[in-house]
């Protein structure tokens, strides 16, 4: 049993629960136990889309500084790839996932969030990046990820100042999709996630791995990895059976097995 990470499940929905008080500090136990729930919620079939959760308060303040203080350079050489493994360990999740962002989303908790397709934020939440202020540049994927999701201009302004971006903000330069209530984030990460409950299951791991596999590549790579992807749909059931339920009774109303 994870002491500070644990997957939950209900109704077709897996909630991946950061639970380390008081701010959920990524020690190297928590990326462990992230990466031991991200493989249990892409590997069960009872899991449809997945919610990242550091509860009411807090999402996660970012990695232990603590721990940083005690590692020395050569096993930190070491240790790096799978700093980085661990914290976009969610974006291997081959289903959509969103962040439910409570609080503080910062360093290695905001990568956490970036490894999600989508992030819902409470409207008194603060994100960013300030690894600059310990002398250091983000280690989880900061770095690349936000770059691709904002821009490089916007990225490096945040990285080389390291301040905290509020929600609003945030949403409006990209970094966050969507921001509500503080007490509504949850539920609304649960009403985005609910949509591909018992939804087309191959089709939906198809859709991330082509989007998320074009970003690393040039066009032309990219269209061939969606020509693929498309082809290969064709010998699943639920492409039998959302054509066929298109055909009789119009778009939205076809039932998928996920095979």
């Amino acid at each position: 049993m994870a002491e500070f990470v644990r997957l939950e499940v209900e109704d077709g929905i897996g909630t991946i629960r950061l639970d380390r008080p008081p701010m959920n500090a990524l020690n190297r136990q928590v990326q462990t136990e992230l990466q031991a729930a991200a493989k249990e919620a892409s590997e069960r079939s009872d899991v449809y889309a997945v919610i990242v959760y550091g509860g009411e308060k807090v999402f996660a303040a970012g990695a232990d500084v603590k721990e940083f203080a005690q590692i020395s350079h050569a096993e930190m050489t070491l240790r790096a790839k799978s700093l980085s493994d661990a914290l976009g360990a969610i974006s291997t999740i081959p289903k959509p996932t969103v962040a439910a962002i409570t609080g503080y989303a910062l360093g290695g908790g905001f990568e956490v969030a970036l490894g999600c397709d989508r992030r819902i934020a409470g409207d008194n939440a603060k994100v960013g990046q300030p690894e600059i202020l310990l002398g250091l540049i983000p280690g989880g994927g900061g770095t690349q990820r936000l770059t691709r999701l904002i821009g490089p201009s916007k990225t490096k302004d945040l990285l080389y100042t390291g301040r905290f971006v509020r929600a609003q903000e945030a949403l409006e330069i990209g970094m966050v999709d969507e921001v509500v209530a503080p007490d509504d984030v949850y539920a609304a990460a649960v009403r985005w996630a609910k949509q591909f409950v018992n939804g087309p299951v191959l089709a939906l791991a198809a859709t991330k791995a082509a989007v998320d596999g074009g970003l690393d590549t040039d066009l032309e790579s990219g269209l061939k990895l969606e020509s693929h992807l498309f082809a290969a749909l064709f010998a699943t059931e639920d492409k039998k059976a959302g054509v066929e339920s298109f055909i009789a009774n119009g778009p939205g109303k076809a039932k998928f097995s996920g095979n």
